[in-house]
């Protein structure tokens, strides 16, 4: 057995509870790591909110617990009870299984709380709510909106509140109920808990202590771990495919096309250990899985690769997982982003990455998987497809944009840049469920209660009075609320029915998909969250694509061909870009380095680009014109885009955000007299504006918000208007 740490080397490790003392004896812990050694003074005393921000598997699980059962234990007479928050149900268990153990030894109880655990060992913690309590925000709404009035007795003995994965809450509706329900509970105790954050380290730390306790950031201490030093190992390769490669195949038939060859690659570089593919879609997880364990059979071995995304059944993601953890036969999992949380998998040799990342900061989450055994490098091999060139290629494609973005992003990573959270969306459509939930949780409210709760001192504050009271009246108006003569707030006939609904307890709704249908048949489905208008152009299987309708309600676009030239790579709808990763971009076009991590073939794609860049002069220009349209590129993230877009469109110059460039119908003096146009107006009128945006309800209760509001909530969420609005004017005067 090693030997307990010194007092010389751990001040920490001496205020611990005896007990724990020896469980971290027995568990051959040498020493304490350091955001472990600076949690135990911070949290001992039950006295202040701490966010503990480190890598994956750097025991951000222990640096908060170890202090918080040493208090928990100092009480001979009573035992209190930490709340414990986790966005993933997986989480939960993992982390029910590596608290179990350490609580065991101490006779506390630790109960795990969502939808797959039986009623009876819930009601373990209903006769007794004392331990740890590990629960979703979905099932703590449940207990909320089911057991409102026994609230304050179940929660009378809580001494902490724990988020983990903190950073994957900050700006999301499920972020803000998770923030509401935190609120909520303070609320029926009358007394502020101390809140802990386990985070993965964000750029700005100041964003996850104002999520923490946005009333009073400044008192919340950030513990953030000085990290090991990682190294990083990376290969970027490239592929040149055919146009017919990105085009469906006749029915029955496959052509050998990129994806085989990245796939043939990730078969003889991954075989023999523990890795993560992640494709861009659900689509391509079930092609690379499907191919690789494929080529597993021809071989004759056992097979080693196995797919994970959100709409497989549960036995299948946990087979998944299973293989993965177990470690006695090498697994690599394909898949989506539902295995970037801290959902414990082992140790991971490689991650591979197909395509673009969605951000800097999914890419570095990822990466956090690889390399956690001392002395390892993290490994990340990266696949870009790109067209073969000819004379009508567009120019995203000329531009090389996949590529250039992954190695834009990946230098940021090596930076150590990543996106921070969007944290100004009004969040309205949370605010309707936690109006209803309130209502369900009392019996009934009055308008100045849930004013009082959840607006004035709550996490909505900021939305003014006369939209509370328009929001209210909408409410009633869609029967999701009645008012009785004495003023009180009940569930209407709609509202009683939603709120009695399973799916009432989540705030957030999935990325629904569009079905895209032409002439009545139906040409697939894809994810559709930027403005969609009708007549705007989509990229679907290879091809363009004209709307002719949009129904939001049944999730269906009616298009039809559009002949406007070759379609790009890059089909406009996928995840958004931010601003810095475009002005990284431009820096890798501008350079002539060669970087030491693309193979031969990524080379020559990025010297491609770097060619059109120069011969179109985008190192001093922002416009170029080409077949009829100007092609305007402003370095901005999508937010900025898509609202210049909307703007232009809105002056009578159609326009449409593809990326890279804003493409634009017409001239560049027309463009030039529409950006000066819009320079010169004293402010931008949401409601006209926005007239013709088809899909503006994106979450889960905008269908509820009055037409004023549901666009003031779009445009703070969706759009960046203010921004363009700037840009307009620095594009005006660049070219006066």
């Amino acid at each position: 057995m090693s030997l307990p740490p010194s007092n010389s080397e751990s001040a920490g490790f001496e205020l611990l509870e005896p007990r724990i003392q020896r469980w971290i004896w027995s568990e051959g812990w040498t020493s304490l790591r350091d955001a472990q050694e600076r949690a135990i003074p911070a949290l001992l005393g039950a006295d202040q909110d701490v966010i503990i921000a480190a890598a994956t598997a750097a025991g951000k699980t222990e640096a908060a617990f170890l202090p918080i059962l040493t208090n928990l234990l100092q009480d001979q007479d009573s035992i209190g009870a930490v709340l414990y928050i986790s966005p993933l149900k997986a989480l939960i268990n993992d982390q029910w299984d590596r608290l179990t153990r350490l609580c065991d030894e101490l006779e506390l109880p630790v109960i795990a709380w969502h939808g797959d655990i039986s009623a009876s060992r819930k009601h373990r913690f209903l006769k007794s709510p004392e331990g740890i309590l590990l629960i979703t925000p979905e099932s703590l709404e449940a207990l909320f909106v089911n057991r409102g009035t026994s609230l304050a007795g179940l929660f009378a003995n809580l001494r902490y509140l724990v988020v983990d994965e903190l950073h994957a809450f900050i700006g999301s509706e499920r972020g803000k109920q998770l923030q509401s329900l935190m609120h909520r509970v303070e609320t029926i105790i009358d007394r502020p808990l101390p809140r802990v954050g386990l985070s993965a380290t964000l750029g700005d730390m100041t964003l996850a202590a104002a999520f923490l306790r946005p009333n009073a950031p400044h008192h919340v201490s950030v513990i953030e771990s000085k990290g090991s030093g990682q190294v990083l190992k990376v290969q970027i390769r490239g592929y040149a495919e055919s146009r017919q490669d990105f085009s469906v195949p006749p029915e029955g038939e496959e052509v050998f096309s990129a994806d085989h060859a990245i796939a043939e690659h990730l078969f003889q570089v991954l075989r023999g250990s523990n890795n993560l593919i992640f494709p861009n879609s659900r689509a391509q997880v079930e092609w690379f899985a499907d191919n690789l364990r494929r080529r597993c059979e021809q071989g004759g071995v056992p097979n080693e690769f196995w797919p994970h995304h959100g709409s497989l059944a549960k036995d299948i993601r946990e087979e998944t997982e299973k293989a993965l953890k177990v470690g006695g036969q090498p697994a690599t999992a394909v898949c989506t982003t539902t295995l970037e949380l801290g959902v414990d998998i082992g140790s991971i040799k490689t991650v591979a990455q197909i395509g673009p990342p969605p951000s800097v900061a999914s890419l570095r989450q990822r990466l956090g998987r690889s390399g956690r055994r001392p002395g390892e490098a993290a490994i990340l091999r990266s696949y870009c497809k790109e067209r073969q060139l000819d004379d009508g290629s567009p120019l995203s494609d000329r531009l090389r944009q996949g590529l250039v973005q992954s190695i834009a992003m990946i230098r940021l990573l090596m930076q150590g840049w990543f996106e921070p959270p969007r944290v100004q969306g009004l969040h309205l459509s949370t605010l309707v469920q936690q109006c209803l939930s309130m209502i369900a949780q009392r019996g009934g409210a009055t308008a100045a209660d849930i004013w009082n709760t959840l607006i004035r001192s709550g996490p909505f504050a900021g939305l003014e009075q006369g939209s509370f009271l328009s929001l209210l009246r909408s409410l009633g108006e869609r029967d999701l609320i009645a008012q009785t003569a004495s003023g009180l707030l009940l569930p209407g006939v709609l509202g009683e029915r939603m709120i009695n609904h399973y799916d009432f307890y989540s705030a957030f709704v999935s990325n629904e998909e569009f079905r895209l249908v032409c002439d009545g048949k139906a040409l697939g489905a894809l994810p559709v969250s930027r403005p969609l208008t009708v007549d705007q152009r989509i990229i679907f299987a290879g091809r363009r694509w004209r709307v002719t309708d949009v129904d939001t309600e049944a999730k269906v676009i009616a298009a039809r061909p559009d002949p406007g030239g070759a379609p790009p790579s890059f089909d406009g709808l996928g995840a958004r870009v931010h601003g810095r990763v475009r002005q990284e971009m431009k820096t890798v076009l501008l350079e002539t380095d060669a970087y030491p991590y693309l193979d031969t073939t990524a080379q020559e794609l990025l010297a491609q680009a770097r060619g059109t860049f120069s011969e179109l002069g985008l190192a001093h220009s922002s416009m170029t014109e080409s077949g009829g349209k100007t092609y305007l590129f402003t370095w901005q993230g999508d937010w900025t885009n898509d609202a210049l877009a909307i703007l232009l469109t809105h002056t009578g110059v159609p326009s449409e955000n593809a990326g890279l460039v804003i493409e634009v119908e017409g001239g560049r003096a027309s463009l030039e007299s529409s950006l000066r146009e819009i320079a010169g107006w004293d402010g931008i009128d949401e409601s006209t504006i926005l007239a013709d945006v088809q899909n503006m309800v994106q979450e889960k209760w905008d269908w509820a918000l009055p037409p004023a509001l549901l666009m003031q909530s779009y445009a703070r969420m969706q759009l960046d208007l203010d921004g363009a609005k700037a840009l307009a004017v620095k594009l005006s005067s660049n070219h006066d």
